[in-house]
């Protein structure tokens, strides 16, 4: 039942696509020849539809081979986004391309450039409502695929525990065979010797395995066992926690070779990408910013003696030091290097105080962006004395300097800012960096506008002229580290 489901959302899906093509040729036609009046004599739209006969089946091979047409129940919308987008940009490319080489074709560059805009987005918004209706079906017991795990490793357990409470994704455990106790809350089917005599007696739509390390002389026979058969089979191997979510494999010899940590940026077109954005948007962020400079500066120069700018040691990619910098928020004091600050912490300043309610105190660090020391979107730093002692105790801690520190991030818009735990912030950071595209860093700075800016500082209420050092604190080991943000 599930196959044939998701042949008719298919169909539906490229029929729909296909209808929305056509429509979005027609409005580009209509942008740019009634709403920007066109030239006297400009081609006609019926010779726009008869070239839609050619150029819209190409758009559609495009999308098919781009795997938009390809189940999106593990895909994220944006990343279907970010394809949409590739894809018709191919597109227009191409059309271009030919326009060039048959110069008898008649047809407005403008057009083209307002039918990738169209098309883009209505595209997109149709998909978008095809998720969320999708995601309603599935949250109330339909469309599911029936799932069998194979093996009580942890991992087992996790997988279990993540498709049961996010029921969108569509799966349905229906049990398990292992040769252990079943994970928590799935019912034990028999042996992994009894997959075979399972799998070709119940409607099974995939096999999920999740060996132990001891358990994997067994993966051949599980392997088999499902091709003949013909189930889907995916594995979850046992040292998935130190993959990537999207591992890169090469080839030597025809021997497979998974790399462990290759991340997007590591591309120098994407890396060029991600700094050009960065310094256009450090610019234009920086003119329309000045007057709240001018004026933080002001605040801040006379709220308490001391600089303006406040300037600190910070790691950096490749582990190396830099200064970053900020409006000073607290009276001059000798604990800055080795002190957390606190929500409530009596160093403030009043005004200070103010600055970092509203993210203020960040905007001189755009400087840091154009010297090429931060990026807009990234890991947050840290102070040197932390990461000493984060590196050993925090798994994956490090992995996070593989690229430049950023304003704004992705565990801060999830809310990971302050007194927060340090692990799962380092597992938001991982994610932005091995998920990292141009539309991701453009999503996290529309939600930092939106709600990131206005943290949960404290804002100081006393005039308190006398310093009070801070609380000590040690960080704490084996992954339970947890520490307020110096942001």
């Amino acid at each position: 039942m599930i196959k044939e489901n998701q042949r008719l959302l298919n169909a539906l899906n490229v029929i729909s696509d296909g209808v929305l093509l056509l429509f979005s040729l027609i409005a580009a036609y209509i942008v740019r020849f009634y709403i920007f009046t066109g030239d006297e004599g400009h081609t006609p739209l019926a010779y726009y539809v008869r070239c839609a006969a050619v150029i819209l089946p190409f758009f559609l091979f495009i999308y098919a081979y781009s795997g938009l047409y390809e189940s999106f129940r593990t895909r994220s919308s944006l990343k279907e986004f970010e394809l949409l987008a590739r894809s018709n940009a191919i597109g227009v490319l191409t059309v271009i391309c030919a326009l060039f080489v048959l110069k008898e074709i008649d047809i407005s560059r403008w057009v083209l450039v307002f039918f990738f805009v169209i098309a883009t987005g209505s595209i997109g918004l149709k998909r978008f409502f095809a998720r969320k209706l999708l995601k309603a079906f599935r949250s109330n017991g339909k469309n599911l695929r029936n799932v069998l795990i194979v093996g009580s490793d942890k991992l087992a357990a996790q997988y279990a525990n993540a498709v049961a409470t996010e029921r969108s994704y569509g799966y349905n455990v229906i049990g398990c065979v292992c040769s252990g106790p079943a994970p928590a809350g799935v019912k034990k089917l028999g042996e992994i010797s009894d997959l075979d005599k399972f799998i070709s007696g119940t409607d099974v739509d995939e096999v999920v395995a999740a060996l132990g390390q001891d358990e994997y002389t067994r993966i051949q026979d599980i392997i088999l066992d499902c091709e003949q058969n013909g189930v889907k089979l995916s594995l979850i191997p046992f040292y998935a926690e130190y993959m990537p979510s999207h591992p890169y494999i090469d080839e030597v010899g025809g021997i497979p070779l998974v790399n462990i940590r290759r991340i997007p940026l590591d591309n120098l077109a994407n890396a060029f990408l991600k700094r050009a954005f960065d310094i256009v948007g450090a610019a234009v962020l920086l003119l329309l910013t000045s007057p709240i400079m001018l004026f933080a500066a002001i605040g801040t120069r006379l709220s308490s003696p001391g600089p303006v700018i406040f300037k600190q040691q910070r790691v950096g990619r490749g582990k190396k030091l830099f200064t970053m910098y900020k409006f000073r928020s607290m009276r001059v004091n000798s604990s800055s290097d080795t002190a957390w600050s606190a929500n409530t912490d009596s160093r403030k300043t009043r005004f200070g105080s103010i600055m970092r309610k509203l993210s203020i105190d960040e905007l001189p660090q755009l400087i840091n962006v154009l010297k090429g020391n931060m990026s807009l979107v990234g890991p947050r730093p840290e102070l040197p004395h932390f990461v000493e002692q984060f590196r050993h105790s925090v798994p994956l801690y490090m992995v996070k300097h593989q690229v430049r520190p950023g304003i704004t991030g992705w565990a801060q818009v999830n809310g990971l800012r302050g007194d927060t735990s340090i692990p799962k912030r380092i597992r938001y950071d991982i994610y932005y960096i091995e998920n990292w595209s141009l539309l991701f860093d453009l999503k996290i700075l529309f939600a930092t506008a939106f709600r990131a800016f206005v943290n949960s500082e404290v804002v100081v209420t006393s005039s308190k002229n006398e310093i009070e050092e801070p609380h000590s604190t040690s960080a704490k080991t084996q992954g339970e580290a947890q520490y307020a943000e110096k942001k």
